[in-house]
């Protein structure tokens, strides 16, 4: 049997509209305004997940989903850097943000590291049972591209080259350990993933 799985980027927010790391701000009301004309287009789906974050459950109240929430799909934990903006960071810790952004094995912000996080996100994909029905989850952009990294067994170093908009989708299907992955897909055009 097929398993299918449905990733859904949140809705925009003012934290990552001023590129800062989460701090917990909910979705604007543009990403609201934009997640409500999204709601009713996503597939039916037999289990409906949400990361633990704000703007993931304001996105998914906003589609209209009731949605469990699911720690093993949290966004990446970055223990002190949560809040600042990058800009920030950089200034004042520039040797910490460069070995952070190239070596997918460093957290020097005392939270979880790049690597971790795809490792994670690949036992979620692989624990999912034959049989489960399509899976539709509102996560965070690090955990579409952690999961990305793991469907095309591509190195945890691409984790920095993949960009996930607002409010898309990326579909992945498969069995037996081999993934197809669809990406990106607007909300309006994910029922056909």
């Amino acid at each position: 049997m097929t398993i299918r799985v449905v990733l859904v980027s949140p809705a925009t927010s003012s934290s990552l509209r001023q590129a800062r790391f989460d701090d917990g701000a909910p979705i604007d009301a543009a990403g609201e305004a934009l997640a409500r004309a999204a709601a009713g287009t996503l597939p039916a789906a037999a289990r409906v997940l949400v990361s633990p974050g704000v703007r993931c459950g304001g996105t998914a109240q906003a589609l209209g989903l009731d949605a469990l929430e699911t720690a093993e799909l949290a966004g990446l934990q970055v223990g002190r850097w949560r809040g600042l903006t990058l800009a920030e960071v950089g200034a004042a810790e520039p040797e910490a943000v460069a070995r952070w952004l190239t070596d997918p094995a460093s957290a020097p912000h005392g939270g979880e590291s790049v690597r971790d996080l795809c490792e994670r996100v690949a036992r979620w994909l692989e624990e999912i049972p034959d049989g489960a029905g399509r899976t539709l989850a509102v996560v965070e952009p690090e955990v579409v591209r952690a999961a990305v990294v793991h469907v095309l067994g591509a190195p945890a170093a691409a984790f920095w080259r993949l960009d996930v908009p607002p409010l898309t989708a990326t579909s992945v299907g498969g069995r037996g350990g081999r993934w197809n992955l669809r990406l990106g897909l607007p909300l309006d055009r994910a029922e056909t993933a």
